[in-house]
């Protein structure tokens, strides 16, 4: 199997990395100074499956016409702000890639894909909530897993041979996955997840660049805000005909939430969330949140705006998601 991950920063690396050591055959494209790191010295990733210092069967490239010969994946792995501008550097592969899939934290990654590969068919369904993080040129951290961190499936609702391949090349990396029928509802359950806590996080915390996740999370107006973000966004979920399945637990908890009798029950559960979170030292951020501390432009039209405009095409009221998108559009606006 051959593997060319477009846009490898933190979590295309830490992908493309265990990818290589259990055998495949990958080529990262990533940023200049990082692809010549890993050309000279390797790929080192850190984090929760240890150390790992990765050389054979990984070639690292800054420019998508120096990537060699054919593959049979083409991952796109930059954040979902980049697509276009990463893909038109990457026309030259077109011809060289049998499937294209993307991992990014949006719903309309397969839209854009099929636009520019042009064929459809030639693209699969991919999801992962693996967290990868470049701390400098050539040495990346992994820092978030979960027992299944990927799943891939056809947009057709059907498991293929393709996707299963690829889903066998993960567990053989060490990266839980599986090959999966409703690939689609994976993608919406996980925007949610990722909507919720990045929502959350920037309308809640952004204030005090000092203040984490659990710092919210502890407290009972925090829990509440939590809570109002998750049920607005269960009930545009459910409208479109899901029932939430905690694909990737136990970092999910929309699932908890949904079966929650009360509010009172599921504000309860949060703040619980949040005191095990602190009893075990967690001091981690969404990545939204760290792009607003570090002054970036976010991704709220790709992670949080799908929803307030499929609440608006269903009718149905998502009040808070919408003042939280309010809120960090108008940060977004003076970022760089």
């Amino acid at each position: 199997m051959r593997v060319c991950i477009l846009g490898a920063g933190g979590l295309g690396s830490v992908i493309g990395g265990y990818l290589a050591e259990s055998g495949v055959d990958v080529t990262l494209i990533a940023r200049p100074a990082h692809a010549e790191a890993i050309a000279r010295d390797g790929l080192r990733i850190e984090g929760v499956r240890g150390e790992h210092h990765v050389r054979d069967n990984l070639s690292a490239v800054s420019n998508p016409a120096d990537a060699k010969g054919e593959f049979d994946y083409l991952i796109l792995a930059t954040k979902a702000k980049d697509s276009d501008s990463a893909l038109a550097s990457a026309d030259c592969l077109k011809s060289r890639v049998k499937t294209v899939c993307s991992v990014q934290n949006t719903i309309v990654k397969e839209d854009i894909l099929t636009r520019w590969i042009g064929d459809p068919a030639r693209v699969m369904g991919a999801s992962t909530i693996e967290g990868g993080t470049l701390e400098a040129p050539g040495f990346v951290k992994n820092h978030v897993t979960v027992p299944t961190t990927a799943y891939f499936g056809e947009l057709d609702g059907t498991v293929s041979p393709r996707a299963q391949a690829l889903a066998d090349a993960f567990n053989k990396a060490g990266l839980g996955a599986k090959a999966v029928d409703c690939i689609r509802q994976v993608l919406w359950e996980k925007l949610a997840q990722i909507c919720n806590a990045s929502a959350w996080s920037v309308s809640t915390l952004a204030g005090n660049s000092e203040l984490t996740f659990v710092h919210g999370m502890t407290l009972r107006e925090g829990a509440e805000h939590y809570v109002a973000i998750s049920r607005e966004l269960l009930a545009v979920y459910g409208a479109l005909g899901y029932t939430p399945q905690n694909f990737y637990a136990p970092l999910s908890r929309l699932k908890d939430v949904y079966e929650c009798a009360t509010e009172e029950d599921a504000v309860q559960l949060m703040l619980g969330f949040g005191e095990r979170m602190k009893a075990q030292g967690y001091a981690g951020r969404t990545s939204m949140h760290d792009d607003v501390v570090r002054g970036k432009k976010t991704e709220v039209d790709y992670i949080v705006k799908p929803f307030v405009d499929k609440g608006r095409e269903l009718g149905i009221p998502v009040p808070t998601v919408t003042a939280a998108y309010r809120i960090i559009k108008v940060l977004d606006h003076y970022l760089a």
